[in-house]
């Protein structure tokens, strides 16, 4: 090999190697439960300080369960994204979710769904945590 390709072979080992350190998100694991008469919902979210993504499942009594994935952005105390569930055993869909951090619990606004480049969302200014479905508190271990 010639000084040319040692420096070249140098050069890209570099790139490689300082591309690939970069910081990762550190990822904390919370669980939620939210009661609603005899309806229980639960969470299981991985979050880091801009993301999340986890489990869920809401049980409704004595008629079957939705369960699927969650993710989305963290900005401030708010979390969206979206669920993406199979409800009751049927098909699969996914629906907007949002939700508001206070203290240890996590409040699931209500609002007008739509779609934004094939994406759920909310319709903007159709989003309320006024008198939520659920509000999920923190399980502690």
């Amino acid at each position: 090999m010639n000084k040319l390709s040692i420096i070249f072979l140098i050069s890209i080992l570099t790139l490689v190697i300082s591309c690939n350190s970069k910081e990762k998100d550190h990822y904390k694991e919370v669980q939620y439960r939210a009661v609603k008469g005899k309806d229980t919902a639960v969470m299981a979210l991985k979050i880091s300080d801009k993301r999340f993504y986890g489990r869920y499942e809401l049980s409704y009594y004595k008629i079957g369960k939705d369960s699927g994935d969650v993710r989305g952005d963290i900005k401030g105390d708010t979390l969206t994204g979206d669920i993406h569930y199979i409800s009751n055993g049927g098909s699969w869909k996914r629906i907007p979710l949002a939700l508001l951090k206070k203290e240890n619990s996590l409040i699931l606004g209500k609002g007008i769904a739509g779609t934004y480049m094939n994406l759920p969302c909310f319709i903007q200014g159709s989003l309320s945590y006024q008198n939520p479905d659920f509000i999920f508190e923190e399980i502690q271990k």
